[in-house]
């Protein structure tokens, strides 16, 4: 099984100018498909650091052999794994010393692994625990947010993270059904959302609220806010950020952060009137993916790719 189809692969890595002596992140290691890319256009005095949370994601640095033996995804002394959280990018590049990057990429949202994975929770295509959890080592699962959030909240967590309208009704519902009984898989959070979700849309909302807990369970939109403020501050002058988003909310952080510097998108003006922003947009209008990546990945049709960069010092005066 493929454990995952990098989206938008030429015109990311394109878009992060790789060139001689450059440090570069990808901070979504995934299956490794975009950092394959990045180390094969790297010159040999370049490095890459790539981040991944999830267990299974590590493991793709490791491939096994015919004999049984395993060697590395990669054996090159340009390439660092980091198995964490991209929101402690900061972190972690000062534990490596690094001071400046001249790129960064993300491929945000959720893989294609994790929506296959019939055990992870991510799907509702398949009976499975309530899991969801990006990093299996974390304690909180979607089961423990559907069982113990107060109505409130789990209202607020679907109107926000799924643009749900009728995030009351639902989370209502939620808390109906587990005075009467936990609930603990997928199916059981299908059936007691199942009759609240438009006739002829059962996919696109059942897909939304699970987008929503999913973004609950991982603490997505801080960690995401979290890794764009220190890429900012991490980025040489010149330096690109690549990143590749999948729905609205996530992408409108980005869009605030590449036109204002800040994820909040408050616009700050200088003595004539100018955005003060560190960024200069690459591509004024997304990069979507053609007909044929589309039809070849169908995770891929919701995906934008929004490229910005660092501004010279004299080009903030």
């Amino acid at each position: 099984m493929i454990y995952h189809i990098p989206v938008l692969l030429q015109e990311s890595i394109d878009g992060l100018q790789i060139h001689d002596g450059g440090i570069y992140v990808d901070v979504t290691f995934g299956g490794g498909g975009h950092s394959r890319e990045i180390l094969r256009r790297l010159p040999a005095n370049g490095h890459l650091y790539s981040f991944d949370q999830d267990e299974d994601a590590a493991r793709n640095i490791l491939s096994t052999e015919a004999d049984g033996s395993e060697r590395r995804f990669v054996d090159d002394e340009r390439f660092t794994f980091v198995r964490s959280n991209f929101r402690y990018l900061h972190n972690w590049m000062h534990y490596y010393g690094v001071e400046h990057i001249d790129g960064l990429l993300a491929d945000l949202g959720v893989s294609s692994h994790h929506l296959d994975d019939e055990q992870r929770g991510f799907s509702f295509r398949f009976d499975a625990p309530l899991d969801m959890r990006m990093n299996q080592r974390a304690h909180e699962t979607a089961a423990d947010i559907v069982n113990g959030y107060a109505e409130e909240q789990l209202a607020d967590i679907f109107f926000l993270y799924g643009e749900m309208k009728n995030s009351r009704r639902l989370a209502a519902a939620l808390v109906k059904a587990r005075q009467q009984k936990p609930i603990v898989t997928t199916q059981d959070f299908v059936t007691i959302m199942e009759p609240l979700v438009k006739r002829g849309r059962e996919k696109k909302e059942m897909a939304r609220l699970f987008q929503a807990l999913r973004i609950e369970v991982n603490h997505e939109t801080d960690a995401l806010k979290e890794m764009l403020t220190a890429a900012t501050a991490l980025l040489a002058p010149g330096g690109r950020l690549s990143v590749i988003t999948y729905h609205s909310l996530e992408d409108r952080i980005v869009k605030n952060m590449m036109k204002t510097g800040n994820v909040e998108g408050k616009v700050i003006q200088d003595f004539y009137g100018r955005i003060d922003s560190p960024y200069k947009l690459v591509n004024n209008r997304v990069i979507t993916p053609e007909e044929t990546e589309q039809e070849r990945n169908p995770r891929s049709r919701s995906a934008k790719l929004r490229i910005a960069e660092k501004k010279e010092p004299h080009e903030r005066e």
